[in-house]
């Protein structure tokens, strides 16, 4: 548990805080950080006997020499969970040194503390990428898991929804993104980790859609309070562990598909989209070619604002910034270059697949 890098960013700080000469000794007794490089890896037997007697030892300049080459000092020993595990030596009058001793002493144990915690909290989020990478890649049950989850303390059960969150300019640390996601979320029911550097999944498992939605929105929240910039994708909810790995590709499917200015997009909203992005590239190609030929690049953006906005003339004319009589020039135009009446439902369901089909082709 006191390994040697941690033993010397103590040995390094208190030089720096406490100007005073350090030795931190293992379990056995051996230096495995000094301010002297000389004494590394020999026995420091003030250390032995604290480890000995689980007691302090003071080295006066009296009776240093009994004490092999430890010089004069105070030797504490550094306790985690009950059990010695260490020693800190410092050099100087024992009488003017405890003072000092004590408190690098709590210091270490504090960062013995954190450093415990830390490696909890990292194997067990091993472990959880490790069931969720397991399930996405093929269609296995959390049965196979089970050693696993008991570990974890994890409990779960259907419905089971996949969510990604898509992370822009952000500063924070893994573990600083982790601490604002985790607390919303029950432990012992989410799966919570990294697919790349700017994305996060979310398992969830036993919450209902209220419940989730309810914690998306405060997702939200919180990385909106630290100016984080986020877009998230949400797969389906399943009762069955095999269809896991669809809520997976239906979550990223959204975030690849849906609109860029919407900040939380469900499948439901591009499953149409998805179907059409299955067709081949090449017939996708012919069909929007054909449907939306002669149109140029601000014709397209008006039909893509209208159906937008559910063919509404008044809200597209206002998200667009023009007037209302522009709009419907605009939309006749549309009409006698490709033959189709965005006005009409057939025609607009036609020249709405043609967007589509442009849209996915350019993403």
């Amino acid at each position: 548990m006191l390994t040697q890098e941690l033993a010397q960013d103590i040995v390094t700080q208190t030089i720096l805080r406490l100007n005073r000469n350090i030795n931190i000794m293992d379990e056995s007794g051996t230096i495995i950080a000094s301010a002297n490089p000389e004494r590394l890896n020999q026995i420091h037997h003030g250390a032995v006997e604290v480890l000995r007697s689980g007691q302090t030892v003071f080295i006066s300049e009296q009776n240093h020499k009994r004490w092999g080459r430890a010089l004069p000092g105070v030797n504490l020993p550094i306790e985690f969970k009950g059990k010695i595990v260490g020693v800190i030596g410092i050099t100087g009058k024992p009488e003017e040194v405890i003072e000092f001793g004590e408190l690098v002493k709590m210091n270490t144990e504090i960062m013995l503390n954190q450093a415990y915690l830390m490696e909890q909290m990292e194997w067990k989020q091993r472990l959880k990428d490790e069931i969720f990478h397991s399930i996405i890649k093929s269609p296995t049950h959390f049965s196979s898991h089970t050693d696993k989850l008991e570990l974890l303390k994890m409990t779960v059960k259907p419905p089971y929804q996949v969510v990604i969150l898509d992370l822009y300019s952000s500063t924070l640390r893994r573990n600083q993104l982790m601490d604002l996601l985790e607390p919303i979320f029950p432990s012992s029911q989410t799966f919570i980790g990294f697919i790349s550097m700017s994305q996060i999944y979310i398992l969830t498992t036993g919450l209902e859609q209220p419940a989730t939605n309810s914690k998306i929105n405060q997702a939200i929240e919180r990385f909106t309070r630290k100016d984080i910039s986020i877009r998230i994708g949400i797969g389906r909810y399943y009762h069955d562990e095999h269809n896991i790995r669809s809520s997976y590709h239906e979550a990223l499917a959204a975030l690849k598909l849906g609109d860029k200015n919407l900040s939380i997009i469900s499948f439901s909203q591009v499953m149409t989209q998805s179907l059409l992005s299955q067709i081949k590239e090449n017939k996708r190609q012919t069909y929007y070619e054909h449907i939306l030929a002669g149109l140029n690049d601000k014709l397209i953006e008006t039909l893509y604002v209208y159906f937008k906005n559910n063919l509404s003339i008044s809200k597209t004319s206002a998200s667009m910034y023009i007037h209302r009589n522009s709009l419907i020039y605009r939309l006749r135009k549309i009409e006698t270059i490709t033959g189709y009446n965005p006005q009409t439902f057939q025609d607009a369901t036609i020249l709405q697949v043609a967007i589509w089909m442009k849209r996915i082709a350019n993403h």
